[in-house]
């Protein structure tokens, strides 16, 4: 099969109000642009010069999709970022965020979609909000939100996780399950610049699992594309 088979088997096998990002991390122009012409309509990119560059080979054959940055977002790369994403999926502190929107407004972007990264297993390895470090973590993770809620040219839209990685997914629904009872939490605090839409959560082994925890978003690269060559 092809990738372009891949994207579309999967895209007929889960609900269609749920996004597939497709996760292009070390992946060609050429095989992006196969993607978008079988109906992709999110790509991701894990790095900011990876990202800039995929935009500018693919130039209009870009068409309508969206460009979310879905990797560790250094603050020394927030202006190219934002010339580049429609979204930025990592945001893990305040100052990030912060720092987003002074540049967003010095740029002339209105508005900015950013999602929360929870690091929900607390792991070493991975960004994002620990609960380790915050609790109890819900209610930390209201107030977190509401400190931003008054910048003025970025929205919250979601959250993202990855969860730990487990070779048995269903290891991985508690800690997805835990997610959204947060991002329902932050969905009711009504608060200014808030504006819950997307649960960014679920890969290639675990993304049917989320689905099921009430993931609206998943990020799929190796289902799609096959395993990355060493």
């Amino acid at each position: 099969m092809t990738i372009a088979d891949n994207y579309r088997r999967i895209r007929e096998t889960i609900p269609q109000t749920v996004s597939i990002v497709v996760a292009a991390k070390t992946r060609t122009p050429e095989e992006v642009a196969e993607l978008l012409h079988a109906g992709a309509t999110d790509i991701g990119e894990n790095y900011v010069q990876e990202g800039v560059a995929m935009r500018r080979a693919l130039g209009g054959g870009a068409g309508p999709a969206r460009w979310h940055m879905i990797g560790h977002l250094q603050k020394n790369k927030i202006n190219k970022a934002l010339a580049t994403f429609d979204v930025i999926q990592t945001v893990d502190s305040a100052e990030t965020a912060a720092a987003i929107d002074k540049r967003a407004g010095a740029a002339g972007r209105n508005i900015i979609p950013l999602y929360i990264e929870i690091n929900i297993g607390s792991e070493d390895t991975k960004a994002g909000v620990s609960p380790e470090d915050h609790e109890p973590f819900e209610e930390y993770m209201e107030r977190f939100v509401r400190n931003l809620s008054h910048l003025e040219h970025v929205r919250i839209e979601g959250l993202m996780t990855m969860g730990p990685r487990f070779g048995n997914p269903e290891d991985s629904r508690p800690y997805f399950r835990r997610v959204k009872r947060i991002f329902d939490r932050i969905a009711a605090l009504d608060a200014p610049n808030v504006e819950m839409k997307h649960l960014s959560m679920g890969m290639t082994n675990s993304y049917r699992v989320a689905i099921e925890e009430g993931s609206n978003m998943v990020r799929i690269g190796t289902a799609i594309f096959g395993q990355r060559e060493t």
